[in-house]
């Protein structure tokens, strides 16, 4: 049989290469293949599969009707804080599938944020076109539950990855930040004022690395633009490359810390055996944080003013994890916790 697999799928963005690589090593045997991306020659290079172009919705359609089954394949598809837009084209491909007899698997999936009252009545109809469902969070699970559709919670599925050993002590710190709409000078001020003096007392250069390739690569050199680093951040800051999420984890195992914004880099960070913390921007990254027991800024409530004593605690916060390995009990936990989704998969063909 053939799958449509229908993601975030080719836009340069690590944590769904990483998304995709675990989906793809959970087919069942048997099941081919056919990839949404934007942009397919990577997605073609990297994981040898069909793809269709994401962006044209025609064009997936018309793979679609060459498939057995479709698979919303990890991430957050059905919300609407990309766009309403964004949720009508899931929406689209979900019941296309159950009109043309072919089940709708949603793998691993997060639901929301739903900020809409016509979004909300728009996920449920589409749950209740799903021939199976896992979760990725309790979060997702519970809305769900609430509309009267039960389905397994897991972990997100990318710890489902081969962990690595950390050999990060006196290692650089590593920074998965990004982009932030809701962050203004003061906010920034208060996080790169806190940062530098860490990086200041512990001697450690600061690696900047871009988990999306076409967001985050100029943040550094946008906030020197704005005039919010120091001559002594300018110094130590330098921004380092991983193409494959492979690649990002042998730089996260060896820093001595990592702070991450993004879901995923504060995913493969611990997968890699690093001290991390979480600065959030998005409930999913705070959810993530506290599975793991790591520490989390929310960076919707940071304090209004100078930063003064909220960088001192954050300063104090953050080299407390330097060189400070953390337990590893969780992140097993939280990898046998991706079964529910391989299982699921396993299944894929019973249900076509």
């Amino acid at each position: 049989m053939r799958a449509l697999i229908c993601g975030y799928y080719g836009e340069h963005n690590l944590g769904d290469d990483a998304l995709l690589e675990v989906l793809l090593g959970q087919l069942p045997a048997g099941c081919q293949p056919l990839v949404t991306a934007h942009d397919q020659e990577q997605v073609r290079a990297r994981f040898g599969v069909e793809t269709t172009d994401r962006r044209r919705l025609g064009a997936v359609l018309v793979a679609l009707g060459r498939c057995q089954a479709l698979v919303l394949g990890g991430g957050s598809l059905l919300q609407d804080s990309t766009s309403f837009k964004s949720l009508l084209y899931y929406g689209a491909l979900m019941l296309a599938a159950r009109a043309q007899g072919k089940p709708v698997i949603l793998w691993g999936q997060g639901l929301g944020p739903l900020h809409r009252q016509r979004s909300r009545l728009l996920a449920r109809l589409l749950l209740s076109q799903a021939s199976g469902i896992t979760w990725r969070d309790q979060a997702s699970a519970r809305l769900a539950a609430s509309w009267g559709i039960n389905a397994g919670q897991g972990s997100d599925p990318v710890w489902a990855l081969p962990p690595q050993e950390w050999q990060g002590q006196g290692g650089p710190i590593i920074l998965c930040w990004r982009p932030v709409a809701s962050l203004d000078g003061r906010g920034w001020r208060l996080l790169l004022e806190a940062l530098g003096t860490v990086a200041e007392r512990c001697d450690r250069p600061l690696h900047w690395l871009p988990f999306h390739q076409d967001q985050d690569s100029d943040l550094l050199s946008e906030l020197d633009r704005r005039g919010l680093l120091s001559a002594s951040l300018r110094r130590r800051s330098v921004v380092v490359q991983a193409s494959t999420p492979e690649q990002a984890m042998q730089q996260f195992r060896a820093a001595s810390l990592v702070l991450a914004m993004r879901l995923h880099g504060l995913i493969l960070a611990a997968l890699a055996g690093s001290p991390c913390a979480a600065l959030s921007y998005d409930p999913k990254v705070t959810a993530a944080a506290e599975s793991l027991g790591c520490p989390c800024l929310d960076l919707g409530r940071l304090p209004h003013g100078e930063p003064g004593a909220d960088a001192v605690a954050l300063t104090a916060t953050w080299q407390a994890l330097v060189d400070q390995p953390p337990d590893q009990n969780r992140r097993e936990q939280l990898r046998a916790e991706t079964r529910i989704h391989a299982e699921l998969l396993q299944r894929l063909q019973a249900i076509a």
